[in-house]
């Protein structure tokens, strides 16, 4: 069987992951030494306190093959530390692995590339049921505010074209969520379904700071809610406005100072939120000019001559 020539790399990400790791990189090495004529493998140590690094360095060391072991100062989570390996990586596409876990055949490794070969410079391998909870919840409302026709979606890896990587990395060095980066590249994305062996164990410590921060940057759902806000207390003034004013035009007696009181708070109320907002709307422009510099974004170029 002839091999694929295009260079390919695989970055995965290390923490803590002693007991399976030379089990995942026998898979992968065998995978890709099987199917390519050249290929690297990157692994990022995120400061594991195991031997996870040791492994790696030992099973590098008992074959000829090029394995590149990144080690990171402390622990970064797994989009930065993710984002230092495929810095690295040289490969025209790359195999990304946010852990070592496999719910998944591994025949998938291939079909998804074959996939991106097909014109998908972004191909996620999606299992059919997730961990659920705050994690559906988050691309639920991650997606209902995101501008982009490609879902963002729970994966258990992915592959990226060269290209995909050039693009996100013009609009952001650093992109904090790399799946969001990617759908919103505008380059076309798909994905192939699986069914789940087992539901991997979670990969960040911090999944709040991550969903907001991300929210922040790639959709207008702060924006949203405080124009919804701004737009409740204007539509609550306009009720007690005219409340306050039937009551002070009616003849019975009223307590010295009520209508004015409320008609205050309520303005003032509705001042605050409508500041909020235009606050937030001039934060999300400064957002627009600074980290996303690329101001259009083309899918791909067609020539069509007779």
């Amino acid at each position: 069987m002839s091999k694929e020539h295009n260079f390919v790399s695989a970055v995965v990400y290390l923490h803590n992951c002693a007991a399976d790791v030379q089990a995942f990189l026998t898979m992968l090495h065998g995978r890709l030494e099987e199917n390519f004529d050249k290929f690297e493998i990157v692994c990022v140590n995120d400061a594991s306190t195991d031997d996870s690094a040791a492994i790696v360095r030992s099973y590098a060391k008992e074959r000829d093959f090029p394995l590149t072991l990144v080690q990171m100062s402390t622990w970064q989570g797994v989009e930065r530390a993710m984002t230092a390996g495929i810095d690295i990586a040289i490969g025209d596409f790359v195999f990304e692995f946010d852990s070592v876990e496999m719910p998944y055949d591994d025949a998938l490794l291939m079909e998804c590339y074959r996939k991106a070969l097909q014109g998908n410079d972004i191909v996620w391998a999606c299992p059919r049921r997730g961990r659920g909870g705050f994690r559906k919840l988050f691309y639920r409302l991650f997606n209902a505010s995101f501008d982009s026709i490609y879902p963002v979606q729970e994966d258990a890896f992915r592959v990226v074209s060269r290209r995909a990587l050039n693009r996100v990395h013009a609009i952001s060095a650093t992109p904090p969520y790399r799946k969001a980066a990617y759908a919103a590249s505008g380059l076309k994305v798909s994905s192939i379904a699986f069914d789940p062996a087992f539901l991997p164990r979670a990969k960040d410590k911090d999944p709040a700071g991550k969903a907001l921060d991300s929210m922040a940057l790639y959709t207008n759902m702060f924006y949203r809610i405080s124009l919804g806000v701004s737009i409740a207390f204007l539509l609550l003034t306009l009720f007690f406005t005219v409340y306050a004013l039937t009551v002070y035009l009616s003849p019975v007696a009223q307590v010295e100072g009520w209508t004015s009181t409320m008609l205050v708070m309520c303005i003032g109320f509705f001042g605050v939120f409508l500041m909020l907002t235009v606050v937030i709307k001039y934060l999300s422009l400064l957002v627009e000019l600074n980290f996303k510099k690329q101001r259009y974004l083309v899918e791909g170029i067609e020539k069509i001559q007779k």
